[in-house]
């Protein structure tokens, strides 16, 4: 009574065939597995970051900002012309 049989298991999986098709079913699984890894490899990273605090190697240290690198960007330049008609903006 605990166990699944096996004509249990086929008339399951014909339901589930029936209710979601047989173009739809690959990709629900695809996309379940494709969930499964994603939360197997956060919680690995969460369960390593523990271990990590335990050890006092992620112990929180101090970090210099890194230095900015000046971007240096040429005006967009009109035709004279269009300077010369355009009414001047002065905020």
């Amino acid at each position: 009574m605990g166990s699944i049989g096996t004509w249990q298991l086929v008339i399951v999986l014909a339901i589930v065939l029936l209710l979601f098709g047989a173009k739809r079913l690959p990709q629900a699984a695809r996309g379940l597995g494709q969930s499964l890894k994603i939360f197997k490899s956060e919680t690995e990273g969460l369960i390593n970051k523990d271990d990590k605090d335990v050890t006092g190697e992620g112990a929180p240290q101090a970090q210099q900002p890194a230095p900015r690198a000046v971007e240096q960007q040429a005006a967009p330049q009109q035709p004279a012309q269009q300077q010369a008609d355009e009414p001047r903006r002065d905020a």
